[in-house]
């Protein structure tokens, strides 16, 4: 598999859309949008969700065709030193061991979390119980 950067995959594919989409390549071609602005803005957009963001290649995608179709969209200036890393999914085959394990885990892990659901729910009932209301006389 050959190595792309961000850029050269956000490029093929709206190179590709382009040509599939007269509409979108009336978009694309305007004077006032560039590759590395679009970038820039994916970045930005993907910066203020977190730190450490994961976005499918839809999302991406999406992001790079709406920068082109709307004209009053603002770039965030990127931190220097900035970097998006590619990768991509390939589905893993369990074992039937693996699927049993992974199976009991998640099943103790929502025993857990419903446990403590119902712990705070009744110290929360409690407290309401043990609060006792004075009476005003005037």
């Amino acid at each position: 598999m050959e190595n792309k950067t961000f850029k050269d995959v956000i490029k093929n594919h709206l190179d590709g859309r382009a040509r599939t989409d007269e509409l979108f390549a009336k978009s694309y071609a305007k004077e006032n949008k560039n590759l590395d602005e679009c970038c820039s803005y994916i970045m930005g957009e993907a910066r203020k969700r977190g730190n450490a963001v994961a976005m499918t290649d839809e999302e991406v995608f999406g992001m790079a065709i709406h920068y082109y179709d709307e004209d009053d969209i603002k770039v965030s200036k990127m931190p220097t030193g900035t970097r998006a890393s590619i990768s991509t999914f390939q589905p893993v085959e369990l074992t039937e061991e693996e699927k049993k394990a992974a199976r009991e885990a998640a099943i103790k892990r929502l025993v857990e979390e419903q446990y403590a659901s119902l712990r705070k729910k009744t110290s929360r009932a409690r407290k309401g119980a043990t609060e006792v209301q004075q009476m005003s006389l005037f």
